[in-house]
């Protein structure tokens, strides 16, 4: 069933929107008769025709979707109220402390690191040890994106450990430029992508629904990191194979193209699904992907 979708700005995915897409890209698709309830899906670029089904509308993957969604918020800012530019990484730091100083229900962070090959800017918008943990403090909690190639590395998890609280780290093969928000009411990101000290600070409460929207979509997707994951008992019987698929499924894939990547069939790749599902007691495909993650299956060699 989609959430009653109501009228809103064109450039924004609703809650209804936001609902409906994580939907389709757990099944795959989403008919068109429930897709005509959530018109900023089609206004945004999220569903596309199926080449042969005219009642099913397929989701645009989240790699290619999200950029360009950005890209429209960011055009939106620029002619939007509730919005400072920072220049300076002093004066980033200070906004953001001011920001955290009073936030006491939970702190998102989108912290891409470093890409393959690349290199980590010694100076760059990212929240200071002092500033989450006093967000922990007042009983909130924290939670980060990164990139999955964080899992072969310590920087993610060495940069947690100290803090005391409830604390969560996810990765995504792809994300989005940086992000920091405190309490759902003031958020931080880059400028541009040359320069790492000027920023923006977002206070405008359409923008800030929409990128909380972005960061949930990705965080449903995404696969847990820290705390470090409870593996399965030995002998789960889960083979090689299974374990290419369920880093699949934690990707968002839809079981044709599950099959499409490891050159099977449809009807054997659900097979080998249902045998994940059944030995992690899973109830949903939105619940699979994330006990995969939670199990350890994936730092298992496949």
């Amino acid at each position: 069933m989609v959430t009653e979708h109501g009228s809103h700005e064109a450039v924004l995915l609703c809650e209804a929107g936001r609902d409906a897409y994580l939907r389709a890209l757990q099944e795959g698709g989403l008919r068109l008769a429930d897709a005509e309830r959530v018109t900023c899906l089609f206004d945004l670029g999220l569903l596309y025709p199926d080449a042969e089904d005219s009642t099913l509308l397929r989701p645009t993957a989240p790699s290619v979707a999200l950029p360009q969604l950005l890209h429209r918020v960011k055009e939106h800012i620029a002619h939007a109220s509730g919005v400072t530019i920072l220049r300076g990484l002093d004066r980033i730091q200070l906004a953001m402390g001011r920001a955290g100083a009073g936030a006491s229900e939970e702190l998102l962070v989108i912290q891409p690191g470093i890409r393959p090959g690349g290199t980590r800017p010694t100076a760059q918008l990212a929240v200071a040890l002092p500033l989450a943990q006093g967000v922990l403090d007042r009983g909130g909690r924290m939670r980060t994106l990164c990139r999955r190639t964080a899992r072969h590395s310590q920087p993610a998890p060495a940069h947690c450990e100290p803090l005391d609280g409830d604390v969560e780290v996810r990765t995504l093969d792809e994300l989005p430029g940086r992000l920091i928000l405190f309490d759902r009411a003031t958020a931080f990101v880059p400028a541009g992508k040359s320069r790492d000290d000027v920023a923006l600070e977002l206070r405008q409460p359409a923008v800030i629904d929409y990128l909380v929207a972005i960061f949930e979509i990705l965080w449903r997707l995404a696969t847990p990191l820290f705390p470090p994951a409870e593996p399965l008992p030995t002998g789960n019987g889960i083979t090689a194979r299974q374990r290419s698929i369920a880093a699949l499924l934690t990707e968002g894939l839809t079981d044709t193209e599950i099959a499409a990547r490891l050159s099977m069939n449809v009807r054997t790749a659900r097979v080998h699904i249902a045998k994940l599902s059944a030995v992690l007691d899973s109830h949903s495909r939105a619940q699979l992907g994330y006990l995969i993650g939670k199990s350890g299956i994936l730092d298992e060699p496949r």
